[in-house]
């Protein structure tokens, strides 16, 4: 269910995975940041987040597990140009034992609000099998430690609505 755009004031409550200005490379014949710089930049915000909860290139290698990213959505609400400073910060908003639900920030620093959100689902892979795997318990809990942080921020995230993570009931 989409929510109220949140403030740039509100976004930096959530402590910013990357910070970046516009380059020229990345403006397209409109004038402003090509799509698929959006896309990059909240991506890229996204790997470091995941990597700081222990989701890296040893984990990868040693356990042979890793994320797929399965679906996002991209939403718009204003352009940057070039030279324009943002951040990008990212709120994990729930997970199963399976998949990860969050979306990413990117702040229009100059103008000091809201340029666009990336939500993403997740889904933990063991990448032998490249099948759906359970999380370890350690990559759990240190996922739920930014689920708490995010629960605890006083405005909704404002989500497309139709990703989310499906639990389902169980007949017993």
């Amino acid at each position: 269910m989409a929510h109220g755009i949140p403030t740039a004031g509100q976004i930096r409550e959530i402590a910013p995975s990357l910070a970046a200005t516009v380059t020229a490379r990345e403006i397209d014949d409109n004038g402003h940041m090509n799509v698929l710089h959006y896309l990059d930049h909240s991506s890229r915000g996204a790997d470091i987040l995941v990597r700081s909860v222990g989701i890296d290139e040893g984990y990868r290698r040693d356990r042979k597990l890793g994320l797929f990213t399965t679906e996002h959505h991209l939403t718009y609400y204003s352009e940057l140009l070039e030279g324009d400073p943002f951040t990008v910060h990212v709120r994990v908003l729930d997970r199963s034992d399976k998949a990860v639900h969050l979306i990413c920030f990117l702040v229009d620093r100059l103008r000091d609000k809201l340029s666009n959100t990336l939500e993403i689902m997740l889904v933990h892979v063991d990448l032998e099998r490249r099948r759906a795997s359970p999380m370890p318990s350690d990559i759990m809990a240190a996922i739920d430690h930014h689920i708490a942080v995010s629960g605890a921020l006083s405005w909704a995230a404002p989500t497309c609505g139709s990703l989310r993570i499906r639990r389902h009931r169980r007949d017993d």
